[in-house]
């Protein structure tokens, strides 16, 4: 975009917002440009968009429609798929100082702005006996915001579902910069098409979601952490079919011995690094269902197997988890999967990475939440070393394929962004992309939400 444009632009902003809101000093604007997806070369904005409320935000996009510039919606810059990456030429527009937080203990509801952490909402929630379920790994610096723009999941989503099953209204603020509410605050709504669901996980192509209204409930019971080691991953994956068909656990997760080293380089956790895999279950009904999941674990051919009621040693353990990816990345560029494949098919999806692994010569560390069958292959590489970038890519592509000929999806919870985008057709099909393509030029006639991603 010409000096000229650029300034067009920041004076068509500078018109309806006011300067505490819009920013564009370059050097700001720079920590805006890109998420964690550390493989996609984001663009340059023109300016960027700090709105502190939906009037500001409906300010903006009036602005970029009229002057006919594209406009990225970002949260905290946590996404790994490069959705909220900026483009040549656009506006930003940040939801960071959009923080209403209101509970409500006898609606048990929480009303919301996009720019809280989920870990906010989820303390909130706590303050009035109440519990926020979604718990992506990301919790403690993760917008809501992204979370509905993504779908996010999480650790205890295999019993407790996703971030779309705890949204009742929303406010989304048009690409013609109305602002409409969509659901309401009752937990049965059947009034019209439910269109809040089809804006949540839409990445910001169809709206900007300035309000949420989310579904609280009482908190969990107190849990059992289980652990099993194996010396085989794809036991591992036997084990989970077999534990998800006996009991549904709070949370599910695998670690391969790859990921295990990863995180004891970076934080000492006490992981067997001599095991090949590392399922962590963890129980929060009937205390037999530890059990059930140790009964699993051994009769898939667990080399250890144990319980801890210890609250503290259990969160140790989910902690080892949570931390995996950030530790992983510390070892060089990582192309991040998030393929899931229907439960029974687990042992063949872990098989094919290995191959995959093993075929593109390419370091592959797994973890996932192997309940739901969602599973991140870290695939990671020297992105200043040509020949190991192609193969990585390469193997990237490959494992995407292992899991679309598995029955499954490219992405269970990370969005598609720029890294799947040019997958997103190998899963849909020419007619369902054609239909998607309509829902946008319906909603967007000309194209100014987050264009260039998969869409």
């Amino acid at each position: 975009m010409t000096g000229d444009r650029s300034s067009e632009v920041q004076r068509a902003l500078a018109d309806v917002l006011p300067g505490t809101s819009l920013v564009v000093d370059p050097d700001v604007i720079e920590g805006y440009r890109a998420d964690r997806a550390t493989a996609v070369v984001p663009g340059r904005p023109v300016a960027l968009v700090r709105a502190a409320d939906s009037a500001e935000v409906q300010a903006a996009v009036r602005a970029a429609a009229h002057v006919g510039v594209p406009i990225v919606t970002r949260g905290l810059g946590t996404g790994l798929s490069g959705g909220s990456s900026a483009i040549d030429g656009c506006i930003v527009l940040s939801t960071e100082r959009m923080r209403l937080l209101e509970v409500d203990r006898a609606a048990m509801v929480a009303t919301v702005g996009p720019g809280l952490r989920n870990a906010e909402v989820k303390a909130a929630a706590a303050d009035h006996g109440l519990w926020y379920p979604p718990d992506p790994s990301s919790f403690e610096i993760c917008s809501i915001g992204g979370n509905l723009a993504t779908n996010a999941g999480g650790l205890c989503c295999v019993k407790y579902g996703v971030t779309t099953d705890y949204v009742l209204g929303l406010e989304v603020v048009l690409a013609d910069g109305r602002a409409v509410r969509l659901g309401g605050r009752t937990i049965k709504d059947v009034a019209g098409y439910d269109l809040k669901r089809l804006f949540v996980g839409s990445e910001g192509t169809l709206g900007i979601i300035t309000e949420a209204t989310l579904r609280l409930r009482p908190p969990p019971p107190p849990f059992a952490t289980v652990v099993a080691t194996f010396a085989d991953v794809v036991d591992a994956g036997r084990a989970v079919v077999d534990v998800v068909g006996r009991v549904r656990p709070g949370a599910l997760e695998l670690m391969d011995r790859a990921a295990m080293a990863a995180v004891e380089q970076v934080r000492p956790s006490g992981l067997d690094l001599t095991a090949a895999a590392l399922l962590l279950a963890r129980t929060d009904g009937d205390p037999a269902e530890a059990d059930l999941v140790l009964a699993a674990c051994e009769a898939a051919g667990a080399t250890y197997a144990a319980r801890t009621h210890d609250a503290d040693e259990g969160e140790l353990l989910m902690g080892a988890r949570r931390v995996a990816i950030p530790c992983v990345e510390r070892q060089g560029t990582v192309l991040i999967e998030d393929v899931g494949v229907p439960v029974p098919r687990i042992p063949d999806l872990l098989a094919a990475v290995e191959a995959t692994a093993a075929r593109h010569a390419t370091s592959i560390p797994v973890i996932g939440h192997a309940g739901d069958g969602n599973f991140h292959p870290l695939v990671t590489y020297d992105a200043a070393d040509p020949d190991a970038t192609a193969r990585a890519h390469a193997a990237f592509d490959e494992v995407m394929a292992s899991a679309l000929a598995l029955g499954g999806t490219v992405s269970g919870e990370h969005g598609i962004g720029v890294l799947k985008a040019r997958h997103l057709r190998d899963q849909l099909g020419d007619d369902v992309m054609d239909l998607t393509r309509r829902i946008k030029a319906a909603l967007d006639p000309d194209g100014i939400l987050n264009p260039g991603k998969w869409v």
